[in-house]
């Protein structure tokens, strides 16, 4: 449709803004907006001045490739709708609904206020006046559709991961009631609602005033909806003169609310629509991947007080939405633990704002994160984290939960603030360089049971060289596992040798325990004895040992081409030089262990062997991203769990006891072997399905000899 042609001037298609408004009206209503923009202008520089108070972060980068992908998960709303695809999908109508809305305004603003009256042009009028109603009127609808949704979740639905439970604290703390959170969430739905839908009626209003001329009533259908509530509003009785009325009232009451919630953006959770926004944008890639390293002549290790976080980590603390995912998809928090990534977020907002936000910083004592106090983070919170990178893989705002955790561990662990077992620990591997205590030289006695030599890379060049790890060393049952891969290497006809006493403990867990000393000591050392080594490629049975020496040890120097075994082994399979010759044909599912599923996305090729070798996977619900970890991560493994809770491994014990006819519980990790085998004694599963390592199950597929072992080289 188009009023090309037509009888009547396209400029008498219009809207006057303020129509039949005294000049004084005109005059207040500019002195409000001008109010609430001066308060919108000064919350942002509080919070600016908030976040710059912060220390620099040398990790944060600004280049095209980081921005495009922030602005295409921002655009696309990729990070909303996975895993509650209709809270994504309702925000998503949310986000662009205000967002035309919001550009509408603007332009009828630039038009009326600048355009018009300082170069005499106007352009709202005609065809465009015609289709941007209609566009407002689309987009009205999708932002009040999206908010009526959101209403009905939090009133009806009741998710439990919007119920602000605080696993963290005793209902008699102080700050165990979080009710002020759902009176915010509740009062900034209902303003935006008011204003979407007093739009409408306001359009209403205004076709019943001037239903005799034909520029306003003959065009009603460009704004449907509008033009819905007219109709509704005149069977009600409504005539042109209390039209007049009702106009009056909703155009004031209409453009308070629009106002008032433009000048209270930086001071409630709205302003996360802008500081969501710049974290998507500044995201780092590998976040709990690659933990910062402690600046050279920095005396103070980890976080103590809030001004040692990064400007970043203090807007991600403003970015947070309290949507809960993170909350529902941590395992210590799901298995009773006094933890989840919300809180200790939210906690960390509140001290920021009761501190940060004023112009003066306040002493010491009221910056400390550490504590039972109000916006203080116990010990015990932080000790309960798995370290598994749940929170921050789902975060649909790229909140980094884990580094924030381990520095402020980091700062525990030089007061000394940690489980007497888990020092110990940190002592016995400070001591022999392994988490078992064992002597150095039986690094490798597990490779004397092998009716062949394994080559000491130290000595003699090698194709490929094994990182081992402490369990594929030292553990007993692991041991088995350590020799079905050497056989099975030997039968590919790999040249391949292992460092003995020359390997350390790779550090991954010792780092995100928060012993950073220790880490760099252990990397240093793996990366000198690896540097000292003739060999081409790494590949490694341990996903931890995988992510540190793959993400970490290039920032101390040590840049080695590393694989997990997983991918290693299916392209021997795919190139030929290992042959499956028995289809195993169980019923199996699969566990995807947390450093090399979410950590480093090696997600396909355990499936691809499982398929080659004759299985059925059946996944689990939490598989892939969202899989479940065994527990043992972040050091937990060396720290005994709380008498009486349920661990995260028996807790996924009974996750896969659901799966019917199941037979083998499959995993390609050791720590993983360790956690589930014990878990399952402990739930009473044993004797219904047993927990093997992918590896064994290859061997039997590839019917490896342990004598004479075919090579296929």
């Amino acid at each position: 449709m188009s009023l090309d042609g037509g009888m009547m001037d396209p400029h008498a298609f219009t809207r006057i803004l303020f129509q039949d408004f005294p000049s004084w009206e005109v005059s207040f209503f500019y002195l409000v907006g001008f109010a609430a923009i001066g308060s919108f202008i000064y919350g942002v520089y509080r919070e600016v001045r908030k976040y710059l108070r912060g220390v620099p972060d040398a990790r944060v980068i600004w280049d095209y490739a980081h921005i495009k992908q922030g602005i295409v998960a921002i655009a696309t709303h990729r990070t909303l709708v996975r895993r509650d695809p209709y809270a994504g999908m309702a925000h998503r109508a949310i986000f662009y609904g205000f967002g035309v809305l919001f550009m509408g305004t603007s332009i009828i603003t630039l038009e009326y206020d600048i355009t018009s009256k300082l170069f005499g042009i106007h352009y709202w009028y005609g065809d465009f006046y015609l289709w941007f109603k209609l566009a407002m009127n689309i987009a009205g609808v999708s932002l009040v559709g999206g908010l009526i949704y959101m209403m009905v979740r939090r009133g009806w639905i009741k998710p439990p991961k919007l119920d602000y439970a605080r696993p963290d604290r005793a209902p008699d703390a102080p700050d165990y009631d979080r009710s002020n959170y759902r009176i915010e969430d509740w009062l900034f739905l209902w303003i935006l609602v008011i204003i979407g839908v007093s739009g409408f009626v306001l359009s209403g209003a205004r076709m019943i005033w001037l239903a005799d001329r034909p520029e306003v009533w003959d065009i009603r259908w460009w704004s449907p909806v509008g033009a819905f509530f007219a109709y509704g509003l005149r069977a009600l009785g409504l005539d042109a003169e209390g039209a007049v009325i009702l106009r009056q009232l909703i155009w004031w009451s209409h453009g308070a609310l629009a106002l008032t919630l433009i000048s209270l953006i930086p001071y409630t959770k709205a302003k996360h629509i802008f500081t969501a926004i710049i974290s998507l944008v500044v995201r780092d890639p590998l976040p709990a991947q690659r933990l910062p390293k402690v600046p050279e002549g920095q005396e103070q290790i980890g976080y103590r007080f809030l001004t040692d976080m990064s400007w970043k980590q203090l807007l991600h603390l403003d970015a947070c939405t309290k949507c809960g995912r993170c909350h529902e998809a941590c395992p210590a928090r799901t298995t009773g633990g006094p933890l989840s990534p919300r809180d200790v977020i939210l906690s960390l907002r509140e001290l920021a704002n009761s501190a940060l936000q004023y112009s003066a910083v306040p002493e010491q004592s009221k910056l400390a994160m550490h504590g039972t106090g109000v916006g203080q983070v116990s010990s015990e919170t932080l000790w309960a984290c798995r370290t598994c990178m749940a929170c921050v893989e789902i975060c649909p705002v790229a909140v980094e939960h884990v580094p924030i955790i381990v520095q402020m561990r980091r700062a525990l662990v030089e007061e000394g603030d940690m489980d007497p077992l888990l020092q110990k620990t940190l002592q016995t591997i400070h001591k022999s360089g392994n988490s078992f205590g064992e002597s150095r030289r039986k690094r490798g006695g597990w490779a004397k049971g092998l009716p062949f030599p394994v080559k000491d890379a130290r000595k003699e060049p090698v194709d490929v060289l094994w990182f081992v790890g402490d369990y594929a060393s030292f553990d007993p049952r692991n041991q088995k596992v350590s020799q079905a891969f050497a056989r099975l290497m030997h039968a590919a006809g790999i040249d391949f040798g292992i460092l003995y006493d020359g390997e350390s403990n790779a550090g991954n867990d010792i780092r995100r325990v928060g012993e950073e000393g220790l880490y760099e000591h252990l990397a240093e050392s793996n990366i000198s004895a690896m540097q000292s080594a003739d060999f081409n490629r790494v590949v490694t049975t341990d996903p931890h040992s995988f992510n540190t020496i793959k993400n970490e040890y290039p920032d101390f120097g040590g840049q080695f081409e590393i694989e997990h075994y997983t991918s290693f082994v299916m392209k021997l399979i795919e190139e030929g030089r290992l042959t499956v010759k028995k289809q195993l044909g169980h019923r199996v599912t699969f566990h995807d262990p947390c450093h090399l599923g979410r950590f480093n996305k090696g997600y396909d090729a355990p499936r691809k062997l499982l398929e080659a070798i004759g299985c059925e996977l059946v996944e689990m619900k939490r598989c892939k991203d969202n899989s479940f970890c065994c527990g043992a991560g972040g050091g937990r493994i060396w720290v005994p769990d709380p008498v009486g809770t349920e661990k995260p491994a028996q807790n996924r014990m009974r996750e896969a006891a659901s799966i019917e006819g199941l037979e083998v519980y499959v995993v390609s990790c050791p720590k993983d072997l360790t956690m589930f085998e014990d878990a399952l004694k402990t739930t009473g599963y044993e004797g219904k399905f047993v927990v093997r390592e992918l590896l064994e199950m290859l061997e039997e597929a590839l019917e490896i000899n342990l004598v004479e072992a075919e090579v296929t080289a």
